[in-house]
């Protein structure tokens, strides 16, 4: 796509893609809280007729390509390029079946097709898994090589599977998912370990060096998948949540406690750090030399 079309891809149906709705809401614009800083009062508009973003609270806005510079702290060549894994047709089509709902079936053909399922091995994949410093043998346990195409284009991710079959999706330049649904991992114990997704889940295993874990887990795959795993986690004594330090991962936690009366949250132990594999990069940062000051014959 040229950028020009890239800029048109809706800014609403990109958000809902990844799991962010609008706290208020007109056929004008909606009112979001801030995706990439915390943001207790819903500053951030999306004005839906001119496709366009800002945020009250930093001043800043744009286009859809800044956004996606804004959020995922990236280039703006790899902002393209994850762009344009979203084709304008598709997302045309999307927002054809928001507006018209009432004329037309609710089966809707996939935005993303799966077409092979393998082990682990493409380079590109692995050095994505390096650069988030998790282990492949520890990833190779728990993911897979998914080979998908959107409207006919090929792309390639590490999966991680839900319990309803589908993949959560992660690559260098995309996030997304086949099927929005929880991975649950039973270990029969009265204690579960809940994350966010799947490449903090293998970094908690990293930090742990552990292969498996050693407690039930949920995984959620999006934090809004919260009330689907509502009933699993209620079983618990103890939730041992790693969620991310933002707004949804705040308000998660006081979801859980509106039903669970033993939530520990673990983001206190990274908390300047986005979330958990954000914490394990920063812990194989490479050491910055300390500038000495040249001695110029004063003495101190």
């Amino acid at each position: 796509m040229t950028l020009e079309e890239i800029k048109q891809i809706n800014i609403r149906e990109y958000l809902q893609k990844l799991g962010i709705n609008p706290i208020r809401s007109s056929d004008r614009y909606g009112m979001y809280y801030s995706p990439f800083r915390e943001d207790k009062d819903a500053s951030m508009k999306v004005d839906y007729n001119q496709n366009l973003w800002i945020d009250y609270g930093t001043g800043e806005g744009g286009s859809i390509i800044d956004l996606i510079i804004r959020i995922n702290n990236v280039s703006l060549n790899e902002a393209i390029t994850s762009l344009n894994q979203h084709d304008k047709t598709t997302i045309q089509q999307a927002n054809s079946f928001s507006f018209h709902r009432n004329n037309i079936s609710n089966k809707q053909e996939p935005v993303i097709a799966i077409r092979k399922i393998q082990a682990l091995s493409n380079p590109a994949l692995l050095e994505f898994l390096k650069e988030r410093k998790i282990p492949i043998d520890i990833a190779m346990l728990h993911c897979e090589e998914v080979y998908y195409s959107v409207n006919d284009k090929p792309y390639f991710a590490v999966g991680f599977k839900n319990d309803t079959g589908g993949y959560a999706l992660r690559n260098k330049y995309f996030k997304g998912c086949t099927s929005n649904d929880i991975t649950f991992i039973k270990r029969n114990t009265d204690s579960c370990l809940l994350f966010e997704g799947f490449v903090d889940f293998l970094s908690y295993l990293t930090l742990k060096k552990d292969r498996v874990p050693e407690y039930d887990t949920v995984v959620l795959n999006s934090v809004n998948n919260l009330s689907k795993a509502k009933n699993t986690l209620s079983e618990y004594r103890t939730i041992t949540a790693f969620l991310d330090n933002d707004d949804g991962g705040k308000r998660a936690i006081q979801g859980l406690r509106s039903f669970h009366k033993c939530v520990q949250d673990q983001s206190v132990h990274y908390a300047n750090h986005k979330d958990l594999n954000d914490y394990l990069c920063s812990r194989f940062a490479p050491k910055q030399a300390i500038k000495k000051t040249p001695n110029r014959g004063r003495r101190m």
